[in-house]
């Protein structure tokens, strides 16, 4: 396994971080900047922004968050939520932004990803990928932060944002999605099978025990982790440190 990177998911609403359960019953927690910059202090990797509602209402990214973000934090920083094109794209990389991610124009569009990976290249483009569980080795994607079916295999869906130029995928358990109960486990041996670029997992987390699965799975290359964090019932210096006493290798 290479490096796993710990990422810190900052779910938004304007300037606001926001959190729920299975991407339902948002509540507003805090400032975003705020808990960015703390994540940034205690040692995370990377931080994603996801605009909760930003592809729903059809607008666009903060971009004062983003504009904060990348002059007092100096880390990979990842922007998804209402990117509709190769221009959206190219402006949220010129604000300050090292990656997007896309979700429901792609899966609208599919052809929406090559374009924006034959202009910024596809290690800038992630494919976010919202799954929950249909039936026995079935999972469905959804859009709109968890909202809509979108009638596509997960498994297709993963071989089809590839062959587009999806250069990472993040892949979210909506099931798991904020309830503390682990990784799901199913869910990622089972897209594992199809991956090829670097995969992150989202949703679940909720012991330091959870990772210990990891370590048969090598082709998870990031965790990107909310609840735990944002009601600081771990430190990001406790998960690092778990790592490295399993033998998966973190940044430090």
């Amino acid at each position: 396994m290479s490096n796993l990177r710990i990422i810190s998911r900052l779910d938004i609403k304007n300037e606001n971080l926001i959190k729920g359960i299975n991407l339902e019953g948002l509540r507003k927690i805090g400032k975003a900047s705020d808990f960015a910059n703390k994540y940034y202090q205690d040692g995370i990797d990377e931080i994603i922004y996801i605009d909760s509602v930003a592809s729903l209402y059809s607008r666009k990214f903060i971009f004062e968050i983003l504009e904060y973000t990348t002059k007092n934090i100096f880390i990979p920083i990842t922007v998804g939520g209402g990117i509709s094109s190769a221009l959206s794209a190219k402006e949220v990389l010129k604000s300050g932004a090292d990656k997007i991610a896309i979700n429901t124009n792609a899966v609208k569009k599919p052809i929406i990803l090559k374009e924006i990976s034959d202009e910024i290249g596809s290690q800038s483009l992630v494919s976010y990928i919202e799954a929950k569980k249909v039936s026995n080795d079935n999972w469905e994607v959804y859009t709109n932060n968890g909202r809509e079916k979108s009638g596509k295999n997960i498994l297709e869906w993963i071989e089809e944002v590839q062959f587009m130029g999806a250069g990472e995928v993040l892949l979210t358990s909506v099931d798991y999605e904020g309830t503390k109960k682990g990784f799901d486990i199913d869910l990622i041996n089972h897209v594992v099978k199809k991956i090829k670029v670097p995969l992150i997992i989202n949703g679940g987390f909720g012991k330091l025990d959870d990772f210990n699965i990891l370590k048969n799975i090598p082709s998870v290359n990031a965790v990107c982790i909310s609840t735990m964090l944002h009601y600081n019932l771990l430190e990001v210096k406790e998960i690092k440190n778990h790592c490295n006493n399993l033998g998966l290798n973190v940044r430090q």
